[in-house]
């Protein structure tokens, strides 16, 4: 069947000598996985869940009782007051912008301590000038770089805190970096440093691509707000759209008022016939993100052995679903994107090529072959053409499709002689 699609026998084979040494961390991928189930079905007989949870919405959305119930078993499985979970949050840029904007005022500082954000959100925060940027509404920003080793910079970090600061943010994932992705170990205790030389200091993370890695949530160690994108792990593959933010309910509140308007917040907002896919696809994350957890940890294994530089490495303790491979050139990122985008079930014949998009500062290669347009919880890869011309891989509905993808990047490679299997 592999080598229908195109797979060679060599290619097979390196594969399957790389597996036979990883049945030990896939168990242990999957403990959490049955943990992470179980907090999830908990959450969901705690609240009630019924089939008149599922109905549809119009129009201004009063007494959605599967919505507002959808909120309150996210704010269970993520032990926080409360939970704005919706399908007007567009995606994660939009759902961590909507809780910066909610809870900071003009005169405020945003500080992040653990270096520059993701791309998308310097235009949010107006490192980049942007109609409606936090800058230009009078919000100050800075930033502490991480430490050469990449850990954080304690003294850097207590000098940036001042009377304006008023929020932090802290990225849990190394989005188009290749420092490491934070535990939720590390993050309780730079959250603990930081409200230790400012109590009272609200503390937003950004969730994404790391929700049910591991048995703790960054909401468990002390985040005033968690943020992260339905399209990603929590929604499990199946919500079509939507974001969430859970956290202290006053924090949470603001966030609801400036996603409807002042005076309506969490009280309007109509789910459309979407709230199967989203109560379902949270059922299946954890399961859904053992899969491509186990593909991640198979790409860096594969492509490390090889002499390729990868983030994690092999070894690693995982704390998302990104695997970071340096591919050294451009025409490497577009072969490993070839191949992940021949193994897609959606638009497999299509040839990713580079293009400038939205909200970054190089062009970007994508291959995402995907049920949902940009659902990266689905197997897909991406990256900025620019050095280390590094390649973000991630996802995988099930282990099995995330295996034939990394092979198949690995096919793509040999072919054109950027590769040497051993």
């Amino acid at each position: 069947m592999y080598a229908s699609l195109g797979m060679s026998p060599a290619v097979y084979r390196y594969g399957e000598d790389i597996l036979a040494d990883l049945r030990p961390r896939f168990e242990a991928v999957d403990a959490v996985a049955e943990y992470n189930q179980a907090k999830v079905l908990a959450a969901m007989q705690k609240n009630r869940v019924s089939a008149a949870c599922f109905a549809a919405t119009t129009g201004y959305g009063y007494d959605d009782m599967g919505r507002d119930t959808l909120e309150k078993v996210y704010a269970d499985v993520f032990h926080t007051e409360a939970a704005l979970v919706r399908p007007q949050i567009t995606c994660g840029t939009h759902a961590l912008a909507l809780a910066l904007s909610a809870n900071l005022l003009p005169g405020d500082e945003l500080l992040s301590p653990v270096g520059a954000p993701y791309d998308t959100l310097e235009e949010v925060i107006g490192i980049r000038p942007s109609p409606c940027s936090l800058r230009e509404y009078g919000v100050g920003y800075r930033q502490v770089d991480l430490l050469p080793d990449g850990t954080f910079d304690y003294d850097g970090i207590r000098q940036a805190i001042n009377g304006h600061t008023k929020l932090v943010t802290i990225q849990r994932s190394k989005g188009y970096a290749t420092r490491p992705t934070f535990s939720v170990a590390q993050i309780g205790e730079l959250i603990a440093f930081i409200k230790s030389v400012k109590p009272g200091l609200n503390v937003m993370v950004d969730n994404c691509y790391g929700e049910f890695v591991e048995m703790l949530e960054p909401s468990d160690v002390g985040a005033d707000m968690t943020v992260g994108s339905l399209i990603k792990n929590p929604g499990g593959g199946l919500a079509p759209i939507g974001g969430y933010i859970v956290g202290r309910a006053e924090c949470v509140s603001r966030c609801a008022f400036r996603l409807s308007a002042p005076g309506l917040g969490q009280e309007v907002g109509a789910n459309l016939g979407l709230l199967p896919a989203l109560y379902q696809g949270l059922f299946l994350a954890p399961t859904v993100v053992a899969g491509a957890l186990k593909g991640a940890i198979f790409a860096a294994n594969v492509y490390e052995k090889l002499g390729f530089k990868v983030v994690p490495d092999g070894r690693e303790a995982r704390h998302d679903i990104i695997q970071a491979v340096e591919l050294g050139s451009p025409e490497a990122m577009s072969a490993f994107c070839h191949g992940i985008q021949a193994a897609a079930p959606v638009d497999s014949y299509v040839m990713p090529e580079p293009w400038a998009m939205p909200g970054y500062d190089a062009e970007v290669i994508m291959a995402a072959g995907a049920f949902v347009q940009g659902s990266s919880i689905e197997l897909s890869a991406d990256g900025p053409i620019r050095p280390p011309y590094a390649v973000y891989f991630q996802g995988g509905l099930t282990w099995y499709h995330a295996k034939l993808g990394i092979l198949l990047s690995l096919q793509k490679l040999v072919e054109k002689g950027l590769a040497r299997l051993p």
